[in-house]
């Protein structure tokens, strides 16, 4: 073989391992024997004019932007993926994780920074990762990382932290390359949710309208109606709303342990929820001239204090439960109140929660998040339904879940646009969420806080999570 041919193979496997080096950001090593500002191969090629003899020329360094990397900060713990088209995905802790849209990618004049552009797939606002080749440290482990990160998102604000090449968290990196022609082979799937737990305890309505309650595949009728149901977080006592006369009800204890059901309070009363701890109840009770918030401790209604003494409203429409332990929700046409059990109360306009596309009204339910204090569960009315989705037929109103961050304003849609979804309620670990969906015959579906893992649960309506 003439030395031709085994030239241009040398150079073409040079050029390939350049090339791959390049991919994830790094600047190719020069063949064995090359001097700087030499071509590959042409050790006797011409030099620059004006270049004075053994002077060197750079190499050049790749500007290619890096890819297949791990982004993470601490204080709030964060991450965010790079993947072969850019940012892919931000994650928090106690948040659902953030599908973006990969954008625009930068190379600054440097050649050792890089601003990667993206959309956050749920609400369109705009995400930039700032990259810089420099060394790194979180300022908790050991660990040296290779990049510094700066994550701004128009709604959550700014994270920082730090980044290294992570190739083996990016399998579809792999399947790029498949031979095989099966576009489903080749598709990017996003992680699958895991570590989730199955309640224990739950209770809901029948489809016949009884209140059962379930410990695993064993279900019990406990009353022969009722509403609002709030059951203990051991899943061992039931609350339930009975109607009476009038603006007269009864709240009622059912008793696990015992099978027997109790009368806790009774007069204008409804709405009562367990404290997280089970050691406090929340309930609204009417006083002229409007309903108002109220607590008691479990066992003892005597002892039940007003806690809106301060509050120049109207009154409240609706109770919402507890956002933690010393916070209890509830809402009016116009506002999202925090009622303190130890501090005056606190409100936010409505429409923040809501936006332009949901209705307030008094059947809505507002969970908190039982891990997270700053995300909420909201089902409402959707005022402009999207084409496919059900719709009330008096109001023309579809109706839907969706999760609204307290701090960053963040609202997302959680539930598919194919369900008439009411009254959402937590799983206890936070992950899963229970609604049902009233499209035909009312059924309990579940999703996962990402909006994955749709699922028909069981036939009924209005389910709560114990245990």
């Amino acid at each position: 073989m003439s030395p031709m041919p085994l030239l241009c193979v040398r150079r073409f496997w040079i050029l390939l391992a350049a090339s791959t080096l390049a991919v994830c950001g790094q600047t190719p090593p020069k063949p064995a024997g090359q001097t700087a500002g030499q071509t590959p191969g042409a050790a006797g090629a011409a030099k620059k004019p004006g270049a004075s003899p053994g002077a060197s020329v750079a190499a050049p360094q790749s500007k290619h932007y890096p890819i297949l990397l791990i982004a993470s900060g601490t204080e709030p713990f964060w991450s965010a993926r790079i993947g072969m088209k850019g940012a892919e995905r931000l994650e928090r802790v106690s948040y659902p994780p953030i599908t973006l849209e990969p954008g625009e990618i930068v190379t600054e004049d440097s050649g050792t920074a890089w601003t990667y552009h993206a959309k956050d797939t749920g609400t369109n606002a705009d995400v930039v990762v700032r990259l810089s080749r420099e060394a790194c440290s979180d300022g908790m482990s050991e660990t040296k990382y290779s990049f510094r990160a700066v994550v701004t998102h128009a709604q959550i604000g700014e994270l920082k932290g730090c980044a290294k090449i992570a190739a083996e968290q990016f399998p579809e990196f792999k399947q790029k390359n498949l031979v095989d022609d099966d576009p489903e082979k080749k598709k990017v799937m996003p992680p699958a949710i895991t570590g989730f737990k199955p309640p224990v305890a739950v209770a809901f309505f029948d489809p016949t309208g009884k209140v059962t309650l379930a410990r695993g595949e064993t279900a019990k009728v406990v009353a022969p109606a009722g509403s609002q149901l709030s059951l203990s977080h051991d899943g061992k006592r039931l609350l339930l709303t009975r109607e009476e006369s009038g603006k007269e009800r009864t709240i009622l204890l059912y008793d696990v342990v015992t099978g027997k059901t109790t009368e806790v309070l009774r007069g204008p009363v409804q709405s009562a929820f367990w404290s997280p701890d089970d050691s406090r109840i929340a309930f609204m009770k009417f006083v002229e001239p409007s309903w108002t918030v109220w607590t008691m401790p479990a066992g003892s209604p005597d002892k039940a204090a007003q806690l809106n003494t301060n509050v120049s409203t109207g009154g409240v429409l609706t109770l919402h439960g507890w956002l933690d332990a010393h916070t209890v929700l509830a809402s009016d046409n116009t506002k999202l109140y925090f009622f303190k059990t130890e501090s005056p109360p606190t409100s936010i306009a409505i429409r923040d929660v809501y936006g332009d596309g949901f209705e307030v009204m008094s059947s809505d339910t507002i969970r908190a998040n039982p891990v997270n204090p700053d995300l909420l569960l909201v089902t409402a009315f959707v005022s402009h339904p999207k084409a496919g989705m059900p719709t009330d037929a008096k109001t023309g109103f579809g109706s839907a879940a969706f999760l609204y961050e307290l701090r960053s304003r963040r609202r997302v849609v959680v539930t598919p646009t194919n369900v008439f979804a009411q009254d959402a309620a937590w799983s206890r670990d936070g992950i899963q969420i229970f609604f049902t969906n009233r499209e035909k015959a009312p059924v309990i579906c579940r999703i996962f806080w990402d909006a994955s893992g749709y699922k028909r649960v069981r036939g009924g309506t209005g389910l709560v999570v114990g245990q």
